[in-house]
Order: C-alpha cells, then structure tokens, then sequence
C-alpha cells in the first residue's frame, strides 16, 4: 500500500467531509477510521478511485459516529440528506483546508497547532518541539483547540499570518529530515503566492527555496550532518537561489518588512557567498537586529549571537550569548562553538557533550558527539 498517495488524499477528504457538515473534530476520527478501514482492505483489494474510496468510508464512519452519539441526535438528519457517494473531484483542497483550520475562533497558536496535528501530519512531539514547550503542554493545546471548534461550522477561513506560520514549520521538520514534507510546503507556499499577492507569503516562499537550494548538500553519504560552512556549495541549487533572490528582492522593494522576509534576507546573504569566509557577517548581524525587533524571539537571539561571534570574534558573541536563557534548544551547541573558536576546547568539549544528549534528531547527535570526540583526542595528544 502506497502510504504516500494516502498521505496526499487525507487533506482533500477531510475537506470534503467538512463541506459536508461534519464538525471538524468528528471528521478527523471518521478519516482516521477510513484510513485504518484502507490499511486493512486496499492490499488485498486496492480500489480504482482511492480518494472516492476514502470519501465513501469516512462518511459513512462519520454517520455511525453521529448516530452513536446520544448527546448529538440532531445529526441523524444528516442521513435523510446524505449527498450520493462516487468518484471524488480531483481538485487538490490542501491549502483550502489550512485557512478552514485557521479558524477566527482559534487563537494563533491553538490554529497553527491543530493545522499541524490534522493536515500537516506532524506529531504532538514535533509541534511541542517547534514551540519550545513540553509535549503534555502541546498535547492539552491541541486537545483544547479541538473542543474549541467541535460543533463549529468552518465556513469562515483563518487569516494568512496563520497559514504563513503553519506552512513554515512543516517545513522546517521536513527540512530537518524528521519528515519528508518541505516539497509539500513549498507547494503549497507557491500556490498561495499564485493567489494572493503579499510581500510576507513571497518572502516565506523565498525563505524556503534558499534553504531547499541547499538541501543536497547538507548530509555527507552516511547521513552525518554537514555544517554549513563545510557544505560543497558546488552542489547548491544556484536556479533555486536565483530564483528566491529575485522574489525576495520584490518582496523588499515594497517597504512592508516582515519576519519571513528578514529570515530570507540572511539566507539569501549565504547563498551569495562564494565561501564561508566570504560571508557577509556584518550585515547578517543587521538582519538579525532587524528579526529581534520583529519577533522578539529567543530563537532569533541565538541565531543572532553566532553571527556577531562570527562578525566581531567569538568574545562577543558569548558576551551576546550571556544575556540568553541557558535552557534554551541549541543554547549548549552554540556556546561550544562559540568557547572552541575562542581557544578553549576543555570547555568546547564539555558543552558540545552536554548538547548531544539534548539533541532533537539523530544526526544532530552524532555530528555533536563527533565534535566532543574530536576536541577530546586533541587534548590527549
């Protein structure tokens, strides 16, 4: 069985069953169902029309559900006008559903946490992750969010900042290697930046062609990480950087300055640079001030340390660093960094141990422990 394809036609049956008058909690449960039913039948009996087989089952899951539920025995009017089952239209309602899931009635965060949840695919410990909060945190949102739109008709789509926020961290995981969807959120960005002209949807859809450009080279043949500075910039994409530079730099000409335009801003200035060592750090450094002051976020604060150690020396950027919350993700890698270039690899070694063990993913944690080792075996020789 094709998990892909079943991945694809999740989002368009859950919108169908939603137009249908499902609410969206109870739509969810009966597509899962349907994709239990799937994994059990479509082996043996795979179907010809895969989406309208999906559509077919969770809508009658969704009936029994309805009908099983005392408290809401005012859906079994549901089956008087239930619409006649057959082949489903193939029209790709992906990005529809993640403004419906951008309910007015959610708030950001909440909307962006159920998109994620029921379209994107991602699990409660991903999102947990992306948001920096424990996963029994995320999981009470998520869980909130739901009762919060059970029985609320989604005729009223979520504004673009939501969808802009949920396209981007499904991205991000699929870029981390997590999960394979940062194609996916390029799609989806390019056809929102088809349908509505905005400087922040180009700027998102910049963003994410710059970092994608480089994707290639990112891992070495094993699978270990590779650092930017050390990455074959042979193997960039230099069409899709072309290509992102020129919509950013539209994106710019319009005066209207947003977090995804900054962010690509810096990418963009990587891109550009032949080497490492001719990176622009000074103006990276610009772009981080100008990210602070747009998001205030934590994030962009460590992000903006590494680039000062890199513009004014590894002093002041531990001096930035300083000021930072130490539980911070990636607060330990970029202090051993940061400590390494600064001449003092016992300290080095010790934080890039102590970031290993707090590492998200596997191959962050090998390329750390690779790291401690090396300044290690240098100290004993």
């Amino acid at each position: 069985m094709d998990e892909a394809l079943v991945r694809s036609l999740t989002p368009g049956v859950l919108t169908i069953l939603v137009r249908r008058g499902a609410d969206f909690a109870a739509a969810e449960d009966a597509v899962q169902d349907a994709l239990i039913e799937a994994f059990r039948v479509w082996p043996a009996a795979p179907p010809r029309d895969p989406k309208g087989w999906l559509v077919t089952v969770a809508w009658r899951k969704f009936l029994d559900q309805a009908r099983a539920d005392s408290a809401r025995r005012r859906r079994e009017d549901l089956t008087e006008d239930e619409p006649p089952l057959g082949p489903a239209p193939g029209v790709d309602d992906t990005l529809q559903l993640y403004f419906l899931c951008a309910h007015p009635s959610l708030t950001p965060s909440s909307a962006v946490a159920l998109t994620l949840r029921a379209v994107g695919g991602l699990t409660t410990r991903q999102i947990a992750r992306a948001y920096l909060v424990p996963e029994a945190t995320m999981a009470q949102r998520i869980s909130r969010a739901k009762r919060t739109v059970s029985g609320v008709r989604f005729d009223r789509p979520g504004d673009v900042a939501t969808v802009l926020r949920v396209l981007y961290l499904v991205f991000n995981e699929g870029y981390s290697g997590d999960v394979d969807l940062a194609a996916e959120a390029i799609r989806l960005t390019r056809q929102l930046a088809a349908a509505i002209d905005h400087p922040e949807v180009a700027g998102l859809l910049a963003l994410m062609l710059l970092h994608h450009a480089r994707r290639a080279s990112r891992t070495g043949p094993d699978g270990s990480l590779v650092p930017l500075a050390e990455q074959d910039r042979g193997r960039w994409d230099t069409r899709m950087i072309a290509e992102g530079i020129g919509i950013l730099q539209a994106a710019l000409a319009r005066d209207r300055l947003g977090e995804f335009q900054a962010q690509a801003a810096v990418a963009a200035l990587h891109a550009d640079a032949p080497t490492a060592g001719e990176t622009d750090w000074v103006q990276i450094v610009e772009w981080y001030d100008e990210l602070a002051r747009l998001t205030d976020s934590p994030v962009v604060r460590l992000n903006r340390a590494v680039a000062i150690g890199e513009a004014d020396g590894p002093r002041a950027g531990l001096t930035a660093l300083a000021a930072l919350d130490e539980a911070l993700p990636r607060y330990a890698a970029v202090a051993a960094y940061l400590h390494e270039r600064d001449g003092d690899p016992e300290t080095a070694a010790r934080l890039y141990a102590e970031a290993a063990r707090k590492a998200p993913n596997l191959a962050e944690r090998d390329h750390l422990t690779r790291q401690a080792a090396r300044l290690n075996a240098g100290r004993r020789r």
